[in-house]
């Protein structure tokens, strides 16, 4: 069985070192570069072709969100999770805008690293839970401010069973086998799903899903 390739990208060597040593841990990964700023990262990314690649979001000469949002553009098989000291929505919205598929807190990175990263490389999401905290509060609060109501409680229910699927990970054929109706009625009812809650790609999706409770 082929290991699971890993990028690290971070412009502390001892954090670099620390985080290898965690991931190496696991006897079926491997960590096939390391980067100390984010041209590197993104140099590195293209050449080697990792798994997954873990980005410092604060990285020289290109920062993390930068390198994201061209890895994820150029190699789109190149799953990103992002770390970081912010719990800021800012930073997160950015992060995922920009293509990530987890946005990890460094204070906890050193509990929750594994499960992070075995979570993108499955191709599903991971945040940490403070992030998911501070962003559904934030959005609840937007939300109250222009008098909204979720958006959520205008989903269908069949576009809620999609909803869920296809933030737990699932591919459109999947989800197609699994409520017996055609690909192109999935990708029918994601675009709508896309439209209602005004967000725009899968990673935006997942957090979405995180923020309401749909996924853990």
């Amino acid at each position: 069985m082929a290991k699971l390739r890993l990028l690290i990208g971070d412009d502390h060597t001892l954090m670099r070192q620390g985080l290898r040593k965690i991931l190496e841990e696991r006897p079926d990964w491997e960590v096939v570069a390391e980067a100390g700023d984010g041209r590197t990262a993104v140099q590195q990314a293209l050449a080697l072709q990792p798994h997954v690649a873990v980005l410092d979001i604060g990285m020289p000469q290109l920062n993390g969100i930068e390198a994201t949002a061209q890895i994820v553009r150029r190699m789109p098989s190149v799953q990103v999770l992002i770390l970081s000291m912010h719990e800021d929505e800012a930073y997160v919205t950015r992060a995922v805008r920009a293509g990530a598929r987890g946005y990890l807190l460094k204070d906890s990175a050193g509990a929750d690293l594994i499960v992070a990263v075995a979570a993108v490389a499955a191709g599903k999401s991971y945040f940490s839970p403070p992030v998911a905290k501070v962003v559904l509060d934030e959005y609840v609060r937007r939300l109250a401010d222009k008098g909204i109501v979720d958006r959520y409680d205008a989903l269908s229910e069949r576009e809620r069973e999609i909803f869920q699927l296809v933030a737990e990970g699932r591919s459109t054929k999947e989800v197609a086998g699994l409520l017996s109706v055609s690909p192109a009625t999935v990708e029918t009812h994601r675009a709508h799903i896309l439209q209602k809650l005004d967000i725009h790609n899968t990673a935006e999706l997942v957090l979405y899903a995180v923020r309401r409770g749909v996924i853990a």
